[in-house]
């Protein structure tokens, strides 16, 4: 079966103006429109009738999933979004998927029965019927991805640069005068892992000390930092630092330190990524990667509130971070 895909190659446009000229005639100029509807005729274009009726129906409501609601990184992006929509009339359903995909297919469906305008996903997985939507209307499909930025997704995102911030992070410690660096990561098929790991690795590579550099996996929580931590410090030779992909994770390397009598900054230095509340009053104020999130939250329900007014604005938002410097960090004991 033909898509606007096939249509906007047929006439030489884009998805969103195949799009508009079959649900928005009067939007587009009556040429085009007139070369597409030939166009969408030629190929045999079938409407997709759920994803049209997505379009042309308003519930007032828009959905945000969430993979885990019990971290707190995801509760100031979503604090963020809920302001933001608030101020522009809509209310949010928030959905808890719990990394599982069929939680994530479930509140998907909701966007076909009308029971949301949009969704927005804090997850780095598309499931199949959001998936659907996104193939039929293409540029115009309410579907927006927020902090986990993958490109693989192929549809509008607010993010950091997470590649140039780790790096960032690490040459703060290179900059101290540790050569023994480890990373504390996510789980590999993330791409905040990916993307962090390969600023990590070239912050290391432009130094020389790729081959030190070790890297232990995590699931950016407390329990999985706590592990990593007692690992890396029972290791020989242990490293003099750890910069790990989560504050959460930070933390829990941070007891590990407590637990094996280790001084922080003194004996180890700990960075980490968020710059969560909590993290200026740990003893000692965690050096960390700040992101926005409060603003990821707005910026991603303003976007999405701009894809469904049909409102021309960039489609991939990067935001600025920055090093927080605390006491966590240290050069390394002589």
């Amino acid at each position: 079966m033909a898509t606007i895909y096939d249509i906007a190659r047929h006439v030489g446009v884009s998805a969103g103006t195949v799009s508009r000229a079959l649900s928005r005639p009067e939007k587009v100029l009556p040429a085009t429109r007139q070369r597409i509807e030939a166009a969408a005729a030629a190929l045999g274009y079938v409407p997709n009738t759920v994803a049209r009726t997505l379009k042309t129906q308003r519930s007032g409501k828009i959905l945000v999933t969430v993979p885990d609601i019990g971290n707190p990184f995801f509760a100031q992006i979503l604090k963020g979004a809920e302001e933001a929509a608030q101020t522009a009339g809509y209310a949010v359903l928030l959905g808890d998927t719990q990394h599982q995909p069929e939680r994530e297919e479930r509140y998907a469906q909701m966007l076909p029965r009308n029971e949301a305008d949009g969704l927005i996903v804090l997850g780095h997985r598309l499931p199949p019927t959001a998936r659907e939507i996104v193939r039929q209307l293409g540029a115009t499909a309410p579907v927006v991805n927020g902090c986990e930025f993958d490109p693989a997704l192929g549809i509008p995102s607010v993010h950091i640069d997470n590649a140039a911030a780790a790096r960032t992070a690490m040459e703060h410690l290179y900059g101290l005068g540790h050569t023994r660096i480890a990373v504390v990561g996510g789980p590999p098929d993330n791409p905040l892992h990916r993307q962090r790991l390969e600023g990590a690795r070239a912050a290391a590579r432009t130094r020389g000390l790729l081959r030190q550099l070790s890297i232990v996996p995590g699931d950016f929580s407390v329990e999985s930092g706590h592990a990593a931590g007692t690992a890396l410090l029972g290791s020989a030779p242990a490293p003099t630092a750890a910069f790990c992909f989560s504050d959460q994770m930070a933390l829990g390397v941070l007891a590990a330190c407590r637990d094996l009598g280790v001084r922080v900054p003194q004996d180890f230095s700990i960075v980490g990524f968020d710059d969560l509340a909590s993290s200026r009053y740990l003893s000692p104020p965690l050096t960390t990667i700040a992101q926005p999130m409060c603003e990821i939250g707005a910026r991603a329900v303003n976007l999405l509130l701009a894809i469904i007014g049909e409102v021309d604005v960039p489609h991939q938002q990067t935001l600025e971070f920055q090093l927080m410097l605390r006491a966590s960090t240290a050069a390394p004991a002589a």
